[in-house]
């Protein structure tokens, strides 16, 4: 079976996240999603195929070489997809022979996807694209790396002439509400390294995230009739909007790239007697990363100075770090993966990953755990696509890191 059909066959999978849940996985159609993938994998002959108490899926595929000693590598793909955009009664269809023009997704809606806008489509010209009707995501994040996964599986099972070691599975819940390595248990799992399968465009290797922490701002307010205020009232709202001008309006989303960190004001709820802003905080460098941390609480201590002790207080948490420093001391890993990009016909490259993976916690958790691109785009967005030939390229890679440890790298 071809990667793009497995994914095909997954969007039936209504398995969103919930970040307001306390279970893991958060939902249970993950569940049901994680058996399904076990089934799947004791029939491409994994024959120690789970899916574990915290609903974590694992499987191993066999080494092929007679008394393998060498490193065991992993590969690691989330189950989850967003909730915020729509993920049900997802619709995909295939755009055979892309033309490089506008894709009409939904004509009632008047959704397109544009080239204009999305200049990566002007790379798939005459290749063969999954999109969905405009209503839905797509669920390629990360559907497509489970598939190619279970592609290169399916390939290395039924062609013993491709020789490999021992080659570990992973597919985890939650990974889209931040929880995706919380009770991952790296020594049952069994790697020396691995890879997420979790990025965007074939020949992507990525090893810089984020450092990210999620910050909490609660202001106390005082309410007293409205026609007697004048002096008395703290509208708790009025001033959490004042906070939000405390922090540097080019340091958001909306304004940064590559490198540039920022503060993004996720959630906002408030009234007269109180109001709570959520922030995640974001940035490459661990000194930039701490000083946005520092301006917050200094902006809290302002507010605090000016409208009495006690108004504001706050809370935060640091949630992943730069997995850079991990990965470097094991640079085989990049290297690795820049050769099968080539033999593969690619052009590797890597970008900071404005974001975070699985990978990044997995790496301060001692599995040194680069990404790859999975030949998808648009991500979290009714405009998600994938394309057929780039994820088949992404499953040789797989297939040639593959034999490449088998050959031997040095891990040293």
């Amino acid at each position: 079976m071809k990667a793009y059909e497995r994914l095909l066959k997954y969007t039936k999978f209504a398995a969103a996240s919930d970040s307001t849940s306390e279970t893991c996985p958060s939902t249970p159609e993950q569940l049901d999603f994680a058996r399904a993938l076990v089934r799947e994998m004791l029939d491409l002959g994994i024959e120690d195929a789970h899916v574990d108490e915290n609903g974590y899926v694992f499987g191993t595929i066999k080494a092929n070489i007679e008394n393998w000693t060498g490193p065991v590598i992993g590969f690691i793909a989330h189950m989850d997809v967003v909730r915020d955009v729509p993920f049900q009664n997802i619709k995909p269809r295939i755009i055979e022979n892309y033309d490089g023009q506008d894709i009409v997704l939904n004509a009632e809606e008047d959704i397109i996807l544009s080239p204009e806008e999305y200049a990566s489509l002007r790379d798939y010209i005459g290749q063969d694209l999954i999109v969905t009707d405009g209503t839905t995501l797509l669920g390629a994040d990360n559907r497509a790396g489970i598939a190619e996964i279970l592609t290169m599986a399916e390939i290395l099972l039924t062609n013993p002439d491709i020789k490999h070691g021992t080659i570990k599975i992973g597919f985890t819940p939650d990974e889209e509400i931040g929880r995706g390595a919380n009770l991952f248990d790296v020594e049952r799992f069994g790697a020396d390294f691995a890879y997420t399968v979790d990025g965007g465009a074939f020949g992507e290797v990525e090893y810089e995230t984020f450092n990210a922490a999620t910050a909490t701002l609660t202001i106390k307010g005082r309410n007293i009739h409205p026609g007697t205020a004048k002096n008395k009232m703290k509208n708790a709202s009025l001033l959490a909007m004042e906070f939000d001008r405390l922090l540097p309006a080019a340091e958001r989303p909306e304004y940064t790239e590559g490198y540039e960190g920022f503060y993004h004001l996720i959630a906002l709820e408030g009234e007269v007697e109180k109001a709570t802003l959520t922030y995640i905080i974001r940035d490459h460098v661990r000194k930039e990363f701490q000083a946005k941390k520092d301006r917050f609480k200094r902006a809290a201590k302002w507010m605090n100075d000016i409208y009495g002790e006690g108004t504001a207080a706050y809370e935060i948490v640091d949630s992943y770090a730069n997995m850079e420093e991990q990965i470097r001391p094991h640079w085989h890993l990049i290297d690795t993966a820049y050769e099968a990009v080539r033999e593969v016909g690619g052009e590797p490259h890597s970008i900071p990953v404005r974001g975070g993976t699985d990978g990044a916690r997995l790496s301060f958790m001692g599995l040194p755990c680069p990404n790859l691109g999975t030949g998808s785009h648009n991500h979290h967005s009714k405009l998600e696509y994938a394309c057929i030939q780039a994820m088949d390229n992404c499953v040789q890679v797989l297939v040639k890191i593959a034999e490449k440890y088998g050959e031997g790298v040095s891990v040293k």
